[in-house]
């Protein structure tokens, strides 16, 4: 057992950390959710990462996506990611893909994974994503909105139809029913969204700019990261029979 995984072992069990080891799981989307899951799957012994977004490091993320750094602006968030990957864990292997998902380029990102986190915040590629995941018979754990809400306390996993007080929600499910899709699992809060004081404007089709706090999309991650690891290495949740 190499020493930098010693501590999760003791929790989870030798078996698990080689079950772990031979895992496949993807990120799309290393915002402030998906960058905070894909550190905990990397520190947590995953073997193959795909780490998956289209975006550079821009200002507006240092206070709350682990990639943002002063020194990391204008740098692919993929490639950020896949430097500390690969940092925290040398025999993870990591592939990355620096584009957006979406229906036309499916085939591009989609492979055999073992699970995939899904961070997406457009509405038709997390659509697409869910649906495609789940006629592949690949397990998928969604995002839902974690913007202008500030107690991470409240975050929980759960079936998409227990959602409620989250907009992407009452979106995703209104299109996902419309596409037959009744239940998939979400990481959601039920917390009432507070009301931004609105310093920028908001890019085009938005109507405005969420505000943000670093404790609560990184909380969201990282329960992302707890949920995928504990089915993976199939280690029963203490709080959940599954």
């Amino acid at each position: 057992m190499e020493k930098r995984f010693i501590r999760a072992a003791s929790l989870l069990g030798e078996e698990a950390m080689a079950c772990l080891a031979g895992k496949h799981v993807a990120v799309f989307g290393l915002g402030g959710v998906g960058s905070w899951c894909a550190e905990a799957l990397a520190r947590s012994g995953v073997g193959r990462l795909t780490l998956v977004d289209r975006d550079v490091v821009s200002e507006s993320n240092i206070n709350r996506q682990l990639p943002a750094l002063s020194s990391t602006i204008g740098q692919l968030k993929t490639a950020v990611m896949a430097a500390r990957v690969t940092d925290i864990n040398p025999r993870c292997e990591v592939r990355t893909l620096a584009g957006t998902y979406d229906a036309e380029h499916r085939e591009e990102f989609l492979q055999d994974y073992d699970y995939v986190a899904d961070a997406i915040d457009l509405v038709s590629s997390k659509l697409d994503l869910i649906c495609s995941c789940l006629e592949r018979g690949i397990p998928i754990l969604s995002a839902l909105g974690t913007g202008n809400k500030q107690d991470p306390t409240l975050l929980r996993v759960s079936d998409l139809s227990e959602t409620q007080n989250d907009a992407l929600a009452r979106v995703v499910r209104k299109e996902l029913r419309a596409r037959g899709v009744l239940h998939t699992e979400v990481v959601w809060s039920p917390e009432e969204p507070m009301a931004p004081i609105p310093f920028e404007a908001p890019d085009p089709g938005r109507r405005s700019v969420p505000g943000s706090l670093a404790w609560v999309p990184s909380s969201a991650g990282l329960l992302m990261a707890r949920h995928i690891v504990l089915r993976l290495a199939g280690v029963k949740d203490p709080q959940k029979k599954f």
